[in-house]
């Protein structure tokens, strides 16, 4: 074995980023902007080699569109099929138009067939035909059965290369077949690969070697004997939210997909799957505050856009809140001290139901809240804001004692704050919950309404009290 003190860092590897990567990442970016401006390629060039494609992608994205223009313009070489695969998909979609249908098609074919589907959703449509008849006939195929499936499902996002061996081959026979299938350039063996997954002779899958199991065992071990039958298959139409979910839930590191009569068809691997947790998981909540990601491509309006539509709603549900106070209108005009207390109550009631609601929205993204225990949440939630309403209720009666000197004033105030607290610690499990029954997405429509019953609610309630019996 090797001392290791002998050993000398390589210049492949990729530098550690250091504390003042931000600094240099704009110093970068200003350099790529100085070269566009100067319409110099070779420049622009050498900024853009010897880089991570993630790396490029973060500096091609900090650039405004038409800079990206005029860099695809003087160096259309630099954008390789791993750069594509690295950046979002607005940037892939403003690029390709500028790109030969030659290196379009190129790309697709020298990535993983989940990258190059990617690649391909956004072509414009007039020119797809021409990139898919620039492709192998192979390439092409997996493109097209990829299309056949839904957006956000296994179907689309799994990978047709995948390594499979016979049942009664040996652990050398599967070892010598991937060394000829990389040394034949066989399109079907995948770049990155963890698992070998056993099939029978009608190419279902038995089971799975891991790639770390194979190259421990000696040559002449059958794979029947030391596969794990304890597989985690996946179907096509699975929505790729229940395939994170199914990753999460068994530590997969890999999984197969099925076809429709069983056969192995292809793989979907971790990496992937990080991607769709964190796209996922930042989509719910973002629609919790009801918006979309604005990312570094949006512009003022697109961002106006999906904004404007629940901000309309919001104000709907706010002036029907406002028609409840005006009902009060006298009441309040007798009493100056129902108008300075009555944002208190509505204000603890939507923090009370916006708690409830992100517990009850997380829990369902998680598939933790189920019909089994759906009743004992329900149960704690109110429970909780039953009791946060008694504490809090005892504090602002005392300050509002000292403030008004009125009794009266001060258990109404009280009453009126346990009776919404409770009410909006309903809400928060209650809407959401009902929302998923009828098949809407919770994490879009829910605080709309959570904010509307605490509102209204604590509204009437207080007002309500105070005209019964404070006037």
């Amino acid at each position: 074995m090797s001392d290791p003190s002998d050993f000398t860092p390589s210049s492949d590897f990729t530098d550690i980023p250091a504390a003042s990567s931000v600094d240099i990442d704009m110093q970068h970016v200003s350099a790529l902007r100085a070269a566009i401006a100067a319409g110099d390629g070779s420049v622009l060039r050498r900024l853009l080699s010897e880089e991570h494609p993630a790396e490029l992608a973060d500096r091609f994205e900090q650039l405004s569109a038409d800079e990206r223009v005029l860099l695809v313009e003087l160096a259309p070489d630099v954008i390789s099929p791993s750069l594509l695969a690295e950046l979002e998909d607005e940037v892939v979609e403003d690029i390709l138009p500028l790109l030969e249908p030659g290196q379009i098609s190129k790309a697709m074919e020298e990535l993983d067939s989940d990258d190059a589907i990617q690649i391909f959703e956004e072509l414009p449509k007039n020119r797809r035909a021409q990139v898919l008849a620039d492709l192998p006939a192979q390439d092409r195929k997996e493109i097209e059965d990829g299309f056949a499936f839904d957006g956000e499902t296994a179907g689309r996002l799994m990978q047709r290369e995948f390594v499979a061996a016979p049942d009664f081959w040996s652990v050398g026979q599967t070892i010598d077949h991937m060394r000829m299938q990389h040394k034949q350039g066989a399109g079907n063996l995948p770049d990155k690969f963890f698992d070998i997954y056993v099939v029978d002779a009608h190419f279902h899958p038995l089971g799975y070697v891991p790639l770390s199991t194979l190259m421990r065992l000696e040559s002449d071990q059958i794979l029947r004997d030391i596969m794990d039958t304890n597989l985690t298959v996946i179907k096509p139409d699975l929505d790729q939210e229940d395939v994170a979910y199914l990753f999460e839930k068994f530590d997969l590191i890999s999984a197969p997909v099925l076809d429709a009569d069983g056969r192995l068809s292809g793989m979907i691997t971790v990496d992937d799957i990080v991607e769709i947790i964190q796209d996922e998981h930042t989509e719910d909540m973002l629609a919790l505050a009801g918006v979309n990601e604005a990312g570094l491509v949006d512009t003022v309006w697109s961002t106006v856009g999906a904004r404007a539509p629940w901000l309309f709603v919001n104000l709907l549900t706010a002036i029907g809140a406002s028609l409840v106070i005006a009902l009060f209108q006298d009441e309040i005009e007798q009493l100056v001290a129902l108008a300075v207390l009555l944002p208190i109550v509505a204000s603890m009631g939507g923090n009370t139901g916006t708690q409830a609601l992100t517990v009850a929205i997380r829990a369902l993204a998680t598939r933790d809240l189920t019909s089994a225990n759906r009743m004992r949440v329900i149960r704690r939630e109110a429970l909780a804001a039953l009791v946060n309403g008694v504490i809090f209720a005892m504090v602002l009666g005392a300050i509002t004692l000292v403030w008004f000197g009125q009794p009266k004033l001060a258990l109404v105030i009280g009453a009126a704050l346990v009776f919404n607290l409770f009410c909006a610690g309903l809400a928060g499990i209650l809407v959401p919950l009902g929302l998923k029954k009828i098949g809407a997405d919770p994490a879009v429509a829910s605080s709309v309404f959570v904010t509307t019953v605490t509102d209204v609610i604590g509204f009437l309630a207080f007002l309500g009290l105070a005209s019964i019996f404070l006037l």
